[in-house]
């Protein structure tokens, strides 16, 4: 199968295509003898690569996204010379401090990296503490970003680069949600999940806010089942974790877990 072939197999849309070709070529690298490797990925993008991957017979690669639980991930293609153990990452981690008191979210800083006209791609997760932050970034902009990240939202920031194996993520914070719906429609389980209406979370599926598995939906009517993960752009993540049967009144009991 070449490459045009295996692209038409596995791209949904021509967003995925692009993605994919990129990848391909990382591939095509590797197979060369030439060690390569991928921007950092979101989730969604993880899960596209990995197709092509299977579809082109599981060539050796890696992910790696700087510590066990990381979300943003980099695929490294291994040359047949090449042992994982000897496999170099080729990204850091910044560690911004600044004044106690001052209140920093993800946003404040990657819109401060953006700013600088630094890629999405070349920035891994964004690790926001109380008092401290560790970015992971491409060993490239290590140089830059120590000089000219000087600030965030309103604070000021003493920025160092740090070891991976210090990096500090902050516990995660869930909160369960107890609840029934009249059924496992997307929307009825994402009101629950984000404590909203129905109507309104109908309303951000069909504005394109929402995210099933990883992966755009915007039908509001989609079947969801135990272990799905819904994400709304501008509210957060969560996972429906059970499914415990039928209440009394006939509605679907479900315990579902929200990230805060």
């Amino acid at each position: 199968m070449n490459k045009a072939e295996l692209l038409s197999k596995v791209s949904q849309t021509p967003e995925e295509r692009q993605l994919l070709a990129r990848v391909c070529d990382q591939m095509e690298h590797a197979q060369r003898g030439v060690p390569a490797c991928t921007p950092f990925l979101s989730t969604a993008q993880q899960e596209c690569a990995q197709r092509l991957i299977a579809a082109a017979g599981s060539p050796r690669h890696l992910w790696a996204g700087g510590f066990p639980d990381a979300e943003r991930k980099v695929c490294a293609f291994l040359p047949d010379w090449q042992e994982e153990g000897d496999w170099e990452p080729p990204f850091t981690a910044l560690r911004c401090r600044w004044q106690s008191g001052d209140k920093l979210t993800h946003r404040d800083f990657l819109g401060s990296i953006l700013g600088q006209g630094i890629d999405r791609e070349k920035v891994g997760d964004i690790l926001v503490g109380r008092e401290a932050c560790d970015i992971l970034v491409f060993r490239e902009l290590c140089p830059y970003l120590l000089q000219n990240l000087t600030g965030a939202g309103r604070a000021r920031l003493r920025v160092e680069e740090i070891p991976l194996s210090d990096i500090e993520p902050p516990e995660k914070q869930v909160k369960v949600v107890r609840d029934t719906v009249s059924s496992l429609r997307l929307d009825a389980v994402l009101a629950t999940g984000f404590s909203t209406s129905r109507g309104k979370a109908a309303d951000f599926i069909s504005a394109g806010r929402v995210e099933l598995n990883h992966r755009p939906c915007v039908k509001a009517d989609r079947t969801v089942s135990e272990g799905d993960v819904m994400t709304c752009r501008g509210l957060g993540k969560c996972v429906l974790k059970e499914v415990s049967g039928l209440s009394k009144k006939g509605r679907t009991m479900i315990v579902m877990e929200r990230y805060v």
